[in-house]
């Protein structure tokens, strides 16, 4: 598999807690989601791709064990919402404000 973020894919992302690592899974959720508004889908579907490779990079790391089951339903609503049928019935607003919250955290370190 080619990986886009190849220094995190070859161990630098265990390094970082799950508060960051979902930051920045958030990051790229909410570029996908700025750029589909502006209709600017091969940049939104390039994110998108990023946000599920950061994504199963989170769930392969072992110190998240606990937390599994919430991460891997956010995947799995959030590739729903980009590309599926929206079985969740969610939105955009309420997927970057369900991120904006780790970004928020992680940056001021609360």
């Amino acid at each position: 598999m080619a990986y886009q973020h190849k220094n995190q894919a070859m161990g630098e992302w265990v390094v970082h807690s799950l508060l960051f690592q979902l930051a920045n899974i958030g990051s790229e959720v909410i570029r996908a989601l700025k750029w589909r508004a502006k209709n600017r889908e091969q940049i939104a579907n390039n994110a998108f791709e990023r946000s599920l490779e950061l994504f199963d990079l989170t769930i392969a790391d072992k110190k998240n064990l606990g937390r599994l089951k919430e991460i891997c339903r956010a995947r799995e609503a959030w590739a729903d919402f980009f590309t599926g049928n929206n079985e969740y019935n969610s939105t955009a607003e309420q997927w970057e404000k369900y991120f904006l919250a780790f970004n928020y955290v992680a940056n001021n370190k609360v």
